[in-house]
């Protein structure tokens, strides 16, 4: 007698995207990661007319890249960042090897230098924010954090008696601490009342989720009523997050802070090219100019590699490279 499958369920094999995201969670990328890698792919894909990738190789890959570079004209990181993401599908997600590409070319990034600002235009800057823009601002600079790393920290990071910040999972997967800076101790401890409030009255509302990187929410289901896993710069309004659905109160927005920094900059009337990341650029630089080892504010910054963090001596003598110009002579 033949068994009976008529009724039975037909599994339905997820759609390519689908895998992409499902490859990308496995390995724990970040959201804005994902979004990338699923854009790109996309744009590979309707550019040679929705074929499927199983179909195309290093030709198609190849005429998609030198498109990005000659007629959209894309920066070397962006061109890059495409190349990733494509390269992510085969290997990760189709199990295809490419091979090396072959005449696919990694574009090179220009040696730029950083731009910092003076000591003078920092507290320029600074001294045009006000409330929670302004302890996002002094940690930019006094701690030399990155933007989504200020984002990112929850109230047990801060350490008032130590004086330290602990930076968790930041640029590579590493941990790493930093300095609070003495004058924003009681700032912070007043703000942490207002984050207090709030998370208290989400608790009152039944918003007791908070968001946790990798599996610790089952580890810590408790999490979300726990003061100290709160975000230390709580969003205004409760939103629901895009991988799972849950409505919970995520960290501020981060178009919120560069935002108040560019007007800032602008009232202040610095006319550099600068931005949140220039904070950065500023503790390191001033830093060195103080005497501190830059293998300290290698480890400071987080930085892989001393030859990165080498790109901030170029503005501790006056003058480029430290050299009088001839006009002055």
């Amino acid at each position: 007698m033949e068994p009976v499958t008529k009724n039975l369920p037909i599994e339905k094999k997820p759609k390519l995207l689908d895998e992409v995201r499902e490859a990308i969670r496995t390995r724990h990328y970040s959201l804005k990661t994902e979004e990338a890698y699923v854009h790109w792919i996309k744009r590979f894909i309707l550019f040679h007319n929705k074929r499927h990738p199983r179909d195309m190789r290093e030709r198609e890959i190849n005429q998609f890249i030198t498109h990005l570079a000659v007629k959209e004209n894309v920066s070397a990181s962006t061109q890059n960042q495409a190349l990733c993401a494509i390269i992510f599908l085969y290997k990760q997600v189709l199990k295809i090897d490419i091979g090396d590409l072959g005449n696919v070319v990694w574009a090179k990034k220009p040696d730029r230098v950083p731009v910092v600002f003076t000591r003078s235009e920092a507290q320029a800057v600074l001294s045009q924010l006000t409330g929670m823009n302004w302890l996002m601002g002094m940690l930019l600079y006094g701690a030399g954090l990155r933007l989504t790393e200020c984002l990112q920290l929850r109230v047990k990071d801060i350490d008032f008696e130590y004086q330290q910040i602990t930076v968790h999972s930041a640029k590579g997967a590493k941990d790493r601490v930093t300095p609070l800076p003495e004058r924003m101790i009681e700032p912070l401890k007043q703000h942490l009342k207002y984050v207090k409030e709030l998370h208290q009255k989400d608790l009152k509302d039944g918003y007791t989720s908070v968001s946790l990187p990798y599996a610790l929410e089952r580890k810590y289901p408790n999490a979300g009523k726990e003061l100290g896993w709160k975000f230390l710069f709580p969003a205004t309004q409760i939103s629901t997050d895009p991988r799972t659905g849950i409505k919970r109160r995520h960290h501020i927005y981060e178009t919120v802070l560069q935002k108040a920094i560019k007007q800032a900059i602008r009232k202040a009337g610095i006319t550099k090219h600068a931005s949140c990341h220039t904070f950065r650029h500023s503790f390191a630089t001033h830093l060195l100019e103080a005497g501190y080892d830059i293998r300290t504010v290698q480890e400071l910054l987080g930085h892989k590699d001393v030859k990165t963090t080498m790109i901030y001596t170029h503005v501790l003598s006056k003058g480029g490279l430290g050299v009088k110009s001839p006009a002055d002579f």
